[in-house]
């Protein structure tokens, strides 16, 4: 037996995908898309990845930026799963919702820093923010590494909030496969 023959036989015969097909396939996902359900299900993974993030800074007594990340993860992936989207709109839905994640957490992480060293409860710290105390929280705990760390996160948010679609996916839609 040639290695010519065994490529040959280990090559899965492509399916010709008609223009009409994948027209009407991409229409019927987009039928499935729910936007503002994404947007409200994005919103509060955005704002439980910022609770997760500032409750493990009161337990660790660290301010862990690569939290920035999961807040990312977590709003794709929910953006995903309920808004079924799979256009571009949808990442950017959700690279916005996890940049506001990442600044809350940020917010939350350090107002509870601040909570403990003062030995006050958390809630009335925070309904002692203003605008102009959240800016200057912001500010004085910015670091340059935090620009990775959301900018990891703004990736993932956006990577991970619609579907991307490839042709074997649409192959196996009109094989009768699962919806991807």
């Amino acid at each position: 037996m040639s290695d010519e023959s065994t490529s040959e036989e280990s090559e899965a015969p492509e399916l010709e995908l008609d223009p009409a097909q994948v027209q009407y396939l991409r229409q019927r996902l987009e039928s499935e898309q729910n936007l503002p359900l994404a947007f409200v299900v994005g919103l509060i993974a955005s704002i439980a990845g910022a609770a997760v993030w500032a409750g493990l800074t009161v337990v660790t007594g660290y301010q862990i930026g690569f939290m920035a990340i999961g807040v990312g993860f977590l709003v794709g992936f929910a953006v995903r799963a309920v808004g079924k989207g799979v256009t571009p709109v949808y990442g950017v839905i959700g690279a916005g919702l996890s940049l506001l994640g990442c600044a809350l957490g940020n917010l939350l992480a350090v107002t509870a820093i601040v909570a403990q060293d003062q030995g006050v409860p958390f809630l009335s710290v925070l309904s002692q923010l203003d605008p102009e105390l959240v800016q200057h929280l912001m500010v004085a705990t910015f670091s340059p590494m935090d620009l990775l760390f959301y900018g990891i996160a703004l990736y993932y948010g956006y990577r991970l909030s619609f579907r991307q679609l490839t042709a074997a996916d649409l192959e196996r839609m009109l094989g009768g496969g699962v919806t991807p």
